[in-house]
């Protein structure tokens, strides 16, 4: 049983990654060269997209941790995505090009529960059922990475073939995916139900009265955040490396497949290293690794030495998914582990993102991307230091202020 379960969820992950990745690997440059938009309106649209995220995620974190090991959060998700052809093509498009506002609100609502509010859940879930089957998370996660890294070989040739298909091929994915997760049995004991049951809202706000909690939070908001905001547009700057901006877009596909190939190696080997060197530390390397990316980010030039420095993410990131789901079930309750989740993690991440997404889109078209990334990269090392004197060691564990 314990076998069968983690292959069919390591089919998932591949699936459902895989599905996400087509499909959203390449949307800054469909803002940018199919929809025609300025560095600004593009950072708009993140920040919106974040805003219905933000406003999906303690949902989706408060009905998990509700169902417990029930499946029917994850099936909605997967019927979301198959979805992404027709929505994309047929709603967000001609709103985009006619009636942006309107665009950028229905995008929003779609995007952020299909696709940024659900990678978080779908995570959440999955670490539930390896600790209830006893396999280790990170394996199965692996495969996300794996099935992240497929689609990005092709996303970007695919897109200068048209970019229409990787919205349909998005679509035609979750289709299989949804069919597995249909056929898989997940054993539901009474005590798990009883269990999540005893999850009520008024949870979520005692999350907020707990010291540990916000001592999380600052490391979210300084480091995890930062990852996304360095990414937004950095697919944008990597084109600009090349003679055209088709080849830009081919050659980017290719360094983030093996990004996350990469990714996927150390997913696999990143629970013995956050194990050897402990929660605390781990996390804070993370932030070391990143605040040193971005800065090289600003100094070097040319495409093969600003490959180098992003492919330093398939190390530092795997470290950050593994240590953080470690530091939630050393310092608070287990049955709350997917509300601290989706909210202590991915919900104030969107925070953060809300808060710098269009300003630093506007610094990227105003000061250029290098003197953005300086900036940026400043900002990570200052929330590194404070992390390291904030963060609670493994040794301590409490539920309370």
């Amino acid at each position: 049983m314990r076998k069968s379960i983690y292959v069919r969820f390591s089919a998932i992950f591949f699936g459902f990654f895989l599905s996400w990745a087509i499909s959203y690997t390449l949307i800054t440059i469909w803002f940018s060269q199919i929809i025609h938009l300025s560095g600004a309106s593009i950072g708009f649209l993140f920040s919106v997209n974040s805003v219905f995220t933000m406003c999906l995620q303690p949902l989706y974190g408060y009905l998990l941790d509700k169902l417990g090991a029930r499946k029917n959060i994850l099936i909605f998700l997967c019927v979301m995505l198959v979805l992404t052809g027709p929505f994309f093509m047929y709603i967000y498009k001609p709103l985009l090009q006619n009636h942006f506002l309107w665009g950028a609100i229905v995008g929003g609502i779609f995007i952020g529960g299909s696709y940024l509010a659900s990678m978080g859940a779908v995570e959440s879930y999955v670490e539930k059922i390896s600790r209830k089957y006893d396999f280790e998370y990170g394996k199965v996660r692996m495969w996300g990475s794996l099935g992240t890294a497929l689609a990005a070989f092709f996303a970007g040739r695919i897109f200068n073939l048209n970019s229409d298909f990787n919205f349909w091929i998005g679509s035609a994915t979750a289709i299989i995916v949804l069919v597995i997760l249909l056929t898989t049995k997940v054993d539901v004991t009474d005590v798990e139900l009883e269990t999540s049951e005893s999850v009520k809202v008024k949870d979520i706000f005692e999350l907020f009265r707990l010291k540990n909690f916000w001592i999380f939070v600052i490391f979210i908001i300084g480091i995890s955040t930062m990852y996304t905001i360095y990414d937004q547009q950095f697919p944008r700057y990597f084109a600009r490396q090349f003679v055209t901006v088709a080849t830009g877009n081919q050659m980017y596909g290719y360094m983030n497949s093996l990004q996350t190939f990469l990714e996927a190696g150390m997913m696999f080997l990143a629970p013995k290293i956050v194990n050897k060197f402990g929660t605390r530390n781990s996390m804070l390397l993370v932030g070391v690794s990143l605040a040193t990316r971005v800065l090289l980010t600003s100094i070097v030039a040319g495409p093969a030495m600003i490959t180098i420095i992003k492919l330093i993410q398939s190390f530092d990131m795997p470290l950050m998914y593994i240590a953080i789901f470690k530091y939630i079930n050393l310092n608070f309750e287990a049955r709350l582990s997917s509300i601290l989740y989706l909210i202590g993690y991915q919900f104030i991440s969107q925070i953060g993102v809300i808060g710098l997404s269009t300003s630093i889109g506007k610094m990227y078209d105003s000061l250029g991307y290098r003197m953005a990334y300086m900036y940026l990269g400043l900002l990570i090392s200052t929330f590194v230091v404070i992390s390291f004197f904030t963060l609670n060691k493994d040794s301590w564990t409490s539920n309370a202020d």
